[in-house]
């Protein structure tokens, strides 16, 4: 799984390990912890922290390291918080274990490091049960845990990854923040190249196993010396990038822990690859500040990204997708004993009374922080959520209508691509009696589906041996490619997309996001595309609509929605976004506390609680607190709902 790496992290710096799934990079944060499992060993090599050996180490002296001088930040907050807990006996726990300090003497401390983490009234979040809090205070209160001891090391596997923009870059300022304080050495694994480039001193590029190439993150973000790590940078979208072109995406896969070793393992995919790199395997050279393993190391130009066409502007037609006034909402009883004998309930609102209108053949891409309603929004029009008030209208069909409601003609003509195709695809059957059964239940003859399978597979840059294989089979970015072939295989004229690419690897990302649009190109297919990441918004819309609490905030073409004048939230949304363009000035807004609650949202402007700029308005901007905001035009189909002036805004 890992061959021959060697990394070193002195006190206080950030090294970042990235690379496709499958590369080695949790294995190595996993036997640094001693937690390979019973399978898993380190057969040579040594791992030395403050001095002392870790490799060969009894489980009891690790269970006294982990936690204690090394602490681990793990995705998912969830996997790290027990929720029949609450949050004060389980940060306790780790000082009275490590510590032996009185439970008095812990919670104080508990307390102190939760400030020190920017969570507001310490007491209450440690009372709290895991579920009670926010994605994003639940990761801090992780991070606080590991830090509570202080540690010399502190390992992070992907701890972003799962939050919105905004939360993800508060956390990293923490991180920065924390490390300046503690003076801790920071192991940060990601796959966002982005986030790296923002926290990190030195990188290291992980490949099959192997160190690629290591290098001041600087100089490697600059100036990539390694094919591969070349094409990770070239396969992200930028928010600077030309939109006209196609993305570079990286042909084939991660070779599997037990494929051949001979010669380099990245030379099939390389688009420099010689003769020598088929037979004899590259060393890890050593060139000025940096090393690469790479025969031609320096030598190389990178490759041509952003090439071929994409589809030309949508042209405004009157079939679009039509919206007005639409509203989903959901009861929320109370505990008071009226509730409990089914007295009125408070009403959560989740999307309050949408407008917008997308032209046929054209994409919308829907932004927003987590909560805001764009998967409601988005389910309510697929027939998943009932819609209550309002119309939603395509192609003469009604969209406001339940699913039981709707006649196969409609469940044609609407599909959808969901983030996790691990939910979607049965374990149990194979890739083609899945795709197939989606074209029997739409009118294909029985005696034509293997053949209709196995065109939509190919169409998704699949081969006919993928038919008879089964989920487990396949990798992630194989899976969202049959979940794209299934929604499409009616040939639909409105496909909805939830974070289809959230969870994929950048080079995967990219391969998706080209096939989902030469797909649409070749079916003209109407879209509708969530996402957190806002450079593959810009990158599949026509047009963007930006929802808060609900409401939209802004809406118009992409290129209007991404350069000023913009909303305050707007603004807010691409200031956090993080980058892998040094070049790009890093601006440092950033929205204080939480989203309210749609139970019960603030008065006026649904956004004045958390808004930058409103104290550019008279009297402090109470009439934000007031007065819903007025619809401003400031260009061409591009609408902003705020009390400033467009010549006040940011830009």
């Amino acid at each position: 799984a890992v061959r021959d790496v060697s990394i070193r992290l002195d006190a206080g710096e950030c090294v970042g390990l990235v690379g496709e799934s499958g590369c080695g990079k949790s294995t190595i944060a996993w036997s640094i912890l001693g937690y390979l499992g019973g399978s898993g060993a380190v057969e040579r090599g040594r791992i030395r922290f403050l001095g002392e050996e870790l490799v060969g180490r009894s489980e009891k002296d690790l269970r006294r390291l982990r936690g204690d001088r090394i602490g681990m930040v793990y995705q998912d907050p969830l996997q790290s918080l027990n929720p029949a807990m609450r949050i004060g006996d389980q940060m306790t726990e780790t000082l009275t274990f490590h510590q032996s300090l009185e439970t008095g003497e812990a919670r104080e401390r508990c307390e102190h490091i939760l400030e020190r983490v920017h969570l507001p009234n310490p007491p209450l979040v440690l009372s709290a049960y895991p579920h009670q809090l926010s994605g994003g205070q639940q990761q801090r209160i992780v991070i606080a845990m590991a830090l509570l001891n202080n540690p010399a090391l502190l390992i992070m596997d992907e701890p972003t990854t799962a939050l919105d923009v905004t939360v993800e870059a508060a956390v990293l300022d923490l991180v920065a923040e924390l490390r300046r304080d503690f003076d801790t050495a920071i192991l940060f694994v990601s796959h966002n190249l982005g986030v790296v480039a923002r926290i990190c001193d030195r990188v290291a590029v992980m490949y099959a196993g192997e160190l690629v190439e290591t290098a001041p993150v600087d100089q490697l973000f600059r100036r990539p010396s390694h094919p591969y790590t070349q094409g990770l940078l070239d396969c992200i979208p930028r928010l600077t990038d030309d939109r006209s072109g196609r993305l570079y995406s990286i042909p084939g896969r991660v070779p599997g822990a037990g494929a051949p070793t001979t010669g380099c393992r990245f030379a099939p995919r390389c688009p420099h690859m010689a003769e020598l790199c088929h037979n004899d395997p590259p060393a890890l050279r050593e060139v000025g500040s940096r090393a690469v393993r790479c025969h031609f190391a320096g030598e190389l130009a990178r490759p041509a990204s952003n090439t071929g066409q994409r589809r030309p502007p949508a042209v405004e037609s009157q079939d679009g997708l039509r919206v007005s006034g639409l509203e989903a909402r959901y009861p929320v009883r109370s505990a008071a004993l009226l509730s409990m004998f089914g007295g009125p309930s408070t009403w959560l609102r989740a999307v309050d009374g949408i407008d917008f209108e997308l032209p046929a053949g054209s994409t919308l891409g829907i932004v927003g922080e987590s909560g805001c309603g764009k998967s409601t929004l988005v389910k309510a029009l697929i027939g998943l959520e009932e819609t209550a008030a309002g119309e939603a209208g395509f192609l003469g069909f009604d969209l406001a209508q339940p699913l039981r409601n709707r006649d196969r003609a409609l469940i044609r003509e609407v599909q959808m691509v969901f983030q996790n195709p691990e939910s979607t695809l049965n374990p149990s059957y194979s890739i083609g009696r899945q795709i197939g059964r989606s074209l029997k239940v739409l009118g294909v003859r029985r005696d034509r589906l293997r053949e209709e399978t196995i065109a939509m597979l190919e169409a998704v840059k699949l081969d006919a041996g993928y038919y008879d294989r089964l989920p487990r089979q396949l990798s992630g970015g194989e899976k969202q490619r049959v979940g794209i072939a299934r929604a499409f295989a009616s040939r639909p004229d409105l496909v909805l997309c939830d974070e289809p690419v959230s969870a994929l690897d950048v080079s995967v990302q990219s391969a998706i996001l080209n096939l989902l649009l030469e797909i649409q190109r070749d079916q003209a297919t109407t879209m509708v595309v969530i996402a957190h990441d806002l450079a593959v918004v810009r990158y599949v819309s026509d047009y963007v609509a930006v929802m808060y609490l609900g409401k939209l905030v802004e809406l118009g073409p992409v290129d209007a929605v991404y350069a000023p004048p913009y909303h305050p939230y707007t603004q807010a949304l691409l200031a956090a976004a993080p980058s892998a363009d040094l070049e790009v000035p890093v601006e440092t807004v950033r929205l204080q506390g939480n989203v309210p609650s749609a139970i019960d949202p603030p008065a006026g402007c649904s956004f004045h609680s958390r808004c930058p700029l409103r104290s550019l308005l008279p009297d402090a901007g109470a009439i934000c607190e007031i007065e819903a905001p007025p619809q401003r035009q400031t260009g061409p189909g591009h609408h902003l709902y705020c009390h400033l002036e467009p010549a006040q805004l940011g830009g």
